[in-house]
């Protein structure tokens, strides 16, 4: 009898697209009885998956099986997020340690006679990966219940106590208040309400325990974004006592600076002043063309010592949150705003960072002192550029001379080692959010980036590299300001979805800056430049704090440390301290957080998230509040998302972000390809692409929420755009386990989430 002979081996672009493809994680013999590789075939099937597994596109897990990275295990503990906008139980796996957000998990209804899991609940569930990277779950075994949440939204009342409506659009099922449980709450009240551990039976009660002032106020919209991501805003009244009883500065044991100009240059809106800068050519004729800058930072250690409440508070907070209407502040503000603020004409303490440029930019060497200072002048970035532009006013024109040029002449050779570094320059534009008096938005604009901005950025990193080489140098353990490479599943995700744009990334080549500017430059004033650098920084990791220093891949850079902001970053404070230990500079060095770093810098990396989080979370209602009053309106936008229940469309006047439920698209069964970030209508062939320019029209926007929603004003807006290869009509490919992959349809159910 003769031995039936095995099919070609699989490419290895094959056998990652059968493994992304199946449900669930896939073990050797699936994979070879799919592709039907028998024999001694089975020896380079092993070699191949192990080549794989080196280079990050796949990871193994229980019993040899192997799935894409950061991929669930097929059963895992789950705890309930509540209900979202589609009437549809979402969870979270109970731990998660990839540095992306974790997916989400629809959870199946339950079993006839079983009560639904609620909000903070736990299960052992079956879990099944969906095409778009999201995952269905059934419910194995319920594990009770997790910890005691709260909860942001508008108290309603009602005869028997009340319901809070959630303000997180990604839940829409109200809680119940009992009378006794309200705390004076009254209705339409922005409030915080706790929700304990769910009884055995019946409904869940909740307890009011903050009261945030009415929920129409526009003042109102950034609590929800602080209350909701659970920033601390209230001082311990011995932290206030320490900053109240902090005494100004004297020269005692430091260097007089207060006859140098230095000069801040900020935003308009700033609201503290950490930083103040000066440069002047170097006299060292060994130095031809090179420059002498000087970088003054706050001497925040001076009046925040290790171990104390006041040092407590400023660790549990992390860093500063932004927001357009307030700030909520690392240190209390008779410190950050009074004196580690480098006001105009007052005496500060301060920790100076001389540097020695060389024509080039290099860094040739720097001295760090701890100084007192006394800022020139608090510029503004467009006071700054106008200046340079010819356009001086009463502030900078006695300064012109003397301190604008140098600082333009430094910022060039500064510029000039940047571009020989070759690092990562992404164009994304970011809102700003103007308001008027009575706290509404006035305006959305896009902010414009100068040259001023980029003169200031390039001396802070001057500064924190010093900072870097110096510790390292003294053999000092530092939190350092890390910036890994991207992992090559992400590469290959990135390469995948630029091939058909008509940019060619090659297979492995060392992954530089360089290669991503060399894409970046060539797609500048193309249609698809936005999604190009939108797509870029999607590949790339996060930036984080870690003892151990890996270097900064963005700014390609060996080593770098955050130095430049302590008032309002714990992790710049960690480096100030450092520094003062070990270059003597006097008290205020601590050197008990040394064996806490690691821990520091995982806290303080998570901190930084969830302040971003919180701010655009922010910007998103600011916006739905200004667009309210624009609902019907039409409006030019792109495609910035593309999921399974629809679109995101970012405006492009405004950068508001909104979604188009598919159910609104043009009747079709359409299969969301997370690979190419599209919705292919599987009749009629459109194809919906991020990036894409479309026309759309506004149908919702709800300030409390933030979430806006959006209508294609025409049905074949978007798709197969004309920068793109029009698609063939795709095809349905079997699951070699039997079955075939879902498409979504378009429905008439309620428009989906964000």
């Amino acid at each position: 009898m003769t031995k039936a002979k095995s099919s070609p081996l699989p490419t290895k672009r094959q056998i990652i697209d059968f493994i992304r493809e199946s449900p669930v994680p896939v073990g050797k013999r699936e994979i070879a009885r799919a592709f039907r590789i028998t024999g001694t075939d089975w020896v380079a099937l092993k070699v191949i998956l192990q080549e794989l597994r080196q280079d990050g596109e796949i990871e193994r897990g229980r019993g040899r099986r192997v799935a894409p990275p950061n991929t669930l295990p097929e059963v895992a503990v789950v705890v309930i997020d509540g209900v979202d906008a589609d009437g549809e139980v979402v969870a979270r796996p109970a731990t998660w340690s990839a540095e992306s957000d974790p997916p989400r998990i629809f959870m199946a209804p339950e079993r006839r006679g079983h009560p639904a899991l609620g909000e903070g609940e736990r299960a052992l569930a079956r879990l099944r990966r969906l095409a778009d990277g999201t995952y269905e779950g059934r419910t194995i075994r319920k594990l009770g219940t997790a910890t005691t949440r709260r909860i942001v939204g508008v108290f309603r009342g009602t005869t028997s106590g009340g319901i809070v409506e959630p303000a997180d659009r990604r839940r829409s099922d109200g809680v119940f208040v009992a009378a006794g449980d309200c705390g004076g709450a009254v209705d339409g009240e922005l409030v915080v309400a706790e929700l304990p551990p769910p009884p055995r039976n019946g409904p869940r009660p909740a307890r009011i325990v903050d009261r945030l002032g009415d929920a129409d106020d526009p003042r109102s919209i950034s609590l929800i974004a602080i209350h909701a991501a659970g920033i601390p805003t209230e001082f311990p009244s011995e932290a206030l006592r320490q900053a109240e009883a902090a005494a100004a500065p004297s020269l005692n044991g430091r260097v007089d600076l207060r006859d140098l100009p230095l000069v801040t240059i900020d935003g308009a809106d700033a609201r503290d002043f950490d930083d103040a800068v000066w440069a002047e050519p170097d006299a060292d004729p060994a130095n031809p063309g090179g420059w002498h800058l000087v970088v003054a930072i706050a001497d925040v250690a001076a009046y925040v010592a290790p171990g104390t409440a006041l040092d407590r508070e400023a660790f549990k907070r992390g860093n500063s949150s932004y927001f357009p209407d307030r700030v909520v502040p690392m240190l209390p503000e008779a410190l950050s705003n009074g004196l580690c603020s480098l006001k105009p004409a007052e005496d500060r303490a301060c920790i100076a960072a001389h540097l020695w440029i060389d024509g080039a930019g290099r860094l040739r060497r720097h001295r760090f002192a701890r100084g007192l200072m006394r800022s020139a002048a608090r510029l503004t970035y467009e006071q700054v550029q106008a200046a340079r532009n010819g356009q001086a006013d009463d502030a900078t024109a006695p300064l012109l001379d003397t301190v604008v040029a140098p600082l333009y002449g430094a910022f060039r050779a500064l510029q000039a080692a940047r571009a020989a570094r070759g690092t990562l320059d992404l164009d994304l534009p970011e809102r700003q959010i103007r308001l008027a008096d009575s706290g509404a938005v006035a305006a959305i604009a896009v902010r414009v980036r100068l040259d001023s901005h980029r003169l200031i950025e390039e001396f802070m990193i001057a500064a924190n590299v010093a900072a870097a080489e110096t510790l390292e140098q003294k053999a000092t353990p530092c939190l350092f300001r890390v910036h890994d490479a991207p992992d090559n599943a992400k590469v290959a995700a990135l390469r995948e979805f630029l091939e058909p744009l008509g940019y060619r990334l090659a297979k492995g080549q060392v992954m530089r800056p360089r290669v991503f500017m060399q894409i970046l430059t060539r797609a500048r004033g193309r249609p698809e430049a936005a999604v190009v650098n939108e797509m870029i920084l999607r590949s790339q990791a996060q930036a984080a704090y870690a003892p151990s220093n890996i270097g900064h891949f963005g700014l390609a850079l060996p080593r770098y440390a955050h130095f430049t902001s302590p008032i309002r970053r714990y992790a710049d404070l960690t480096v100030h301290r450092g520094l003062i230990r070990q270059l003597r500079l006097g008290p205020g060095g601590g050197g008990g957080e040394l064996a806490r770093l690691d821990e520091i810098g995982q806290h303080v990396s998570f901190t930084e998230r969830r302040a971003a989080g919180a701010e655009r979370d922010a910007v998103d209602r600011f916006t739905a509040g200004f667009l309210a009053d624009q609902v019907g309106a039409d409006f030019a936008g792109r495609i910035s998302g593309v999921t399974r229940f629809g679109l995101f469309v970012a405006l492009s006047a405004t950068g508001a972000d909104g979604l188009v439920p598919i159910s609104t698209l043009p009747d079709d069964f359409y299969e969301h390809d997370a690979r190419q970030h599209a919705l292919i209508g599987q009749r009629w062939g459109r194809t919906y692409r991020l990036g894409t320019a479309v026309r759309v029209r506004l149908m919702e926007a709800n300030p409390l929420t933030g979430g806006t929603i959006f209508r294609l004003l025409d049905d074949d807006a978007g798709a197969n755009p004309p920068w793109l290869p029009r698609p063939g009509r795709p095809v349905r490919r079997s699951d070699p386990r039997g079955g075939r992959r879902p498409a979504a349809r378009a429905s008439k159910r309620s428009p989906g989430r964000k």
